[in-house]
């Protein structure tokens, strides 16, 4: 099955106990954005699911298959 990727984020974040508000300082948005993601009420550009990932300590693959 598919997972949505604001559940993936929602999940990492939490194993990392990362705050949103430290998970937005890391990727270089706002405490408000990082709750639209894990929400689904934005669609975030694929430069801030990389910053997200970055700050993650992970790389951003986009597969099309």
């Amino acid at each position: 099955s598919i997972i949505p990727f604001c559940a993936i984020f929602f999940i990492a974040r939490i194993d990392l106990k990362m705050s949103q508000r430290q998970l937005a300082k890391k990727a270089k948005t706002t405490q408000a954005v990082i709750s639209r993601i894990e929400n689904m009420t934005v669609s975030p550009s694929i430069g801030l699911l990389q910053r997200i990932a970055e700050a993650f300590g992970k790389n951003l693959q986009i597969r099309f298959t």
